[in-house]
């Protein structure tokens, strides 16, 4: 569990760099040579990371210390209208293994990697634009007319 979290620590700061350096570089910045080889290392150290080491740790420790195996099957407990099955055996036409669960919960992962990856390239490519403004509404949620409107 120490190097599943330790590896999510590592994401969170990896990314807080990212966000970081995307709020204080302008968006019309030329970038030497050694500047770009050191940013595209930078990035690639993410993606071996997030796609790569998080998985695998994940992976690790719900093999090892959760012991979730494929002769491993979820029951759920035992109540007085299910008989002798458990609650999950009951309601489920299928067997479930925990296996089956942590190879979902890798998925979602992954999942949400290439989401936060898609949020960084999104931020990176819209800095120093302008924000616009939404134009102000009158009390019943129109907008309101500068010009004084004409028929």
């Amino acid at each position: 569990m120490v190097a599943f979290a330790a590896s999510i620590i590592v994401t969170a700061l990896l990314a807080f760099g990212v966000s970081w350096y995307t709020k204080r570089c302008p968006a019309d910045k030329v970038f030497t040579w050694g500047e770009s080889m050191l940013f595209a290392t930078y990035v690639f150290f993410i993606f071996w990371w997030i796609y790569g080491v998080v998985p695998h740790q994940w992976l690790v420790w719900a093999d090892s210390e959760l012991n979730w195996r494929p002769d491993r099957y979820i029951a759920g407990p035992k109540l007085f209208w299910t008989g002798e099955q458990g609650v999950v055996e009951w309601a489920l036409p299928f067997t479930t293994t925990y296996q089956l669960i942590r190879d979902i919960i890798a998925v979602v992962i992954y999942l949400v990697a290439l989401g936060g990856n898609v949020a960084m390239w999104r931020s990176w490519q819209e800095r120093g634009q302008e924000k616009n403004e939404p134009a102000p509404t009158s009390e019943y949620g129109r907008p309101l007319i500068k010009d004084g409107g004409g028929s």
